[in-house]
């Protein structure tokens, strides 16, 4: 009885040494990558290695007895298969029990030992594929438990003679139970709380990441420049804590922040070659020695670096770096923070550039737009006036004026943003030359909620909605049209209404509206409207049509 407690002690024992050594070696390996069902191949490959060697050790660590072995070589292929699933524990448990065959096959206990081995390295995989979790150190031991509890009994009825089966079950029992139990408890604890602290390490260091792009983001808005630069770099130094950060073009340094910021000086050229060979090759680098990223000054404190190639579309137009020194050095997880961010950096600077471009288009449209309305307007309306300078000069000197403040204010048109008051300023002189033309044939209304007037909307967004109502609505109306301009509030969005009591719109017309077809050009302030509403906000944006009653042309806006 005394040589068995003897045996569970040094069991207990190496349970521990190897669980020691096991748990520092994983935090040398990225030992969470195991624990995701969706594994490479090579990934499974690699663990069914690893903890097959750590059941081959746990066959040496009790040694001989009579004529077999004390073990606890089920301590690795239980955790195996409860960590890392069917293909891991049983590849583990094949692995340890092959070894265990082979290095006694003529002993009298082998083939058992080799068989339990196997069965539980799979039977511990396929508890954890039906629980599509992980499972804790509870299942590790009850599986160890009756694992083992089945090999000592594997052992009495396929061992020969019995008479020896009995005796070393007698002395192994025990111990091998115990120790194993404990051990694949302990064992699937110990990793499954790495996994955690890794997993919180990552997530803190995940939430860094993308509050530091948070706040960077609206500085790279106005591009890659000395100013935009400086502050990103700020941002970036006050976050990590690293010796320095920097950010340079493909020529010189643009800013530069921390340890050797007496000479790495924005505005002066690249000072090293690590940093020219980044640019040039594209590819990301972590130096690590003074002699391979240092300048040439003397007393550079910059001990390692780490370079980020930034791009916009296929082409390197400056870099990340991250500095360390002897007081800060750099530790390898701020490669892959410095690997995220730059491929955010050079996303923000694509979409920067991309703004620039709608916003070229824009204008574009809306010069588009003057051109297509001006030259048949400024006809019709000189020859409104000029009917009015006999017979009432008064009015015509009054739609000059009009007619001067709806010029100023589309030749000022840039696409840009103007306040809805300034907007319905062009719609009132235009509104105004056209009844002169047409007489009692037009009535205008206006329904504006009071206190929007200062709100920011498109330029050029509500007139050519009411040209279109006026020209077309109406052609068919002899007398009393109505042209009505209705804007009011909810609590996100400015909403906007331009309805008429005349013709409507034809079917083929709305369905050109909301197509991409060519729209005819007596309705192209319509169609414009609708696709600079939709690059501005949205694919949800746009104006809608409602020809029930006449034709009413409505849409939303949110406000500012």
């Amino acid at each position: 009885m005394e040589s068995v407690h003897i045996l569970s002690l040094i069991l207990i024992e190496r349970v521990l040494l190897i669980v020691v050594v096991s748990s520092v070696m994983f935090t040398f390996i990225p030992f969470g990558s195991v624990l995701i069902q969706e594994r490479p191949f090579f990934q499974k490959t690699f663990y069914a290695l690893f903890f097959g060697a750590v059941g081959i050790a746990g066959t040496y660590a009790g040694g001989h007895v009579s004529e077999s072995f004390a073990n606890i070589r089920a301590m690795g292929v239980v955790t195996a298969g409860l960590v890392g699933g069917p293909v891991v524990g049983a590849g583990a448990g094949l692995i340890a029990g092959v070894h265990r065959f082979l290095i006694d096959m003529s002993g009298f206990s082998s083939i058992p030992c080799s068989i339990a081995t196997i069965c539980e390295g799979i039977t511990a995989g396929v508890i954890f594929k039906f629980q599509h979790k992980i499972p804790d150190w509870r299942y590790a031991g009850m599986t160890a438990l009756a694992g083992e509890s089945i090999h000592m009994l594997l052992v009495l009825f396929l061992s020969k003679p019995y008479s020896e089966a009995l005796a070393l079950v007698k002395i192994i029992s025990l111990p091998m139970i115990v120790s194993n139990t404990i051990g694949a408890s302990l064992f699937s604890f110990v990793l499954l709380k790495l996994k955690e602290f890794k997993d919180k390490d990552y997530s803190d260091k995940a939430e860094l990441l993308l509050e530091t792009a948070n706040e960077t983001v609206v500085h790279l808005r106005e591009g890659l420049n000395y100013q935009s630069a400086d502050k990103t770099c700020r941002i970036i130094y006050e976050k990590f804590r690293i010796a320095g950060v920097s950010i340079t073009d493909r020529e010189m340094i643009l800013a530069h922040v921390g340890e050797g910021d007496d000479h790495h000086k924005s505005g002066i050229p690249l000072q090293t070659d690590f940093t020219k060979n980044v640019l040039k090759s594209g590819e990301p680098e972590f130096g690590r020695s003074r002699d391979i990223v240092s300048c040439s000054h003397e007393n550079c404190p910059i001990t390692a670096a780490i370079v980020i190639p930034l791009r916009k579309q296929s082409q390197i137009i400056g870099s990340l770096k991250f500095y360390g020194s002897r007081k800060r050095p750099l530790e390898n997880s701020f490669f892959e923070i410095a690997r995220g961010l730059g491929q955010l950096f050079s996303t923000q600077l694509e979409l920067e550039e991309i703004a620039v471009k709608e916003k070229l288009i824009a204008k574009a449209e809306v010069r588009r737009l003057n051109a297509q309305i001006q030259p048949h307007f400024l006809f019709n309306a000189m020859n409104t006036i000029a009917s009015f300078c006999r017979t009432d000069p008064l009015k015509a000197r009054g739609l000059i004026l009009d007619l001067a403040l709806y010029m100023r204010k589309n030749l000022d048109s840039e696409g840009g943003f103007i306040r809805l008051e300034e907007e319905m300023q062009q719609v009132r002189a235009y509104i105004s030359i056209e009844k002169a033309r047409f007489g009692d044939r037009i009535l205008y209304e206006e329904d504006i909620e009071p206190g929007i007037d200062g709100m920011t909307i498109p330029q050029l967004i509500i007139q050519p909605l009411v040209e279109n109502a006026v020209r077309h609505g109406l052609k068919s109306v002899e007398k009393g049209g109505v042209v009505k301009v209705k804007v009011s509030k909810d609590e996100k969005m400015l909403n906007f209404s331009v309805s008429d009591n005349g013709c409507g719109i034809s079917e083929t017309i709305i369905n050109d509206l909301f197509s991409s077809s060519e729209i005819s050009s007596e309705h192209i302030g319509l169609k414009n409207c609708h696709e600079r509403l939709k690059n501005l906000y949205g694919e949800q944006s746009g104006v809608n049509v409602d020809c029930s009653q006449g034709s009413r042309i409505f849409f939303s806006l949110p406000y500012s």
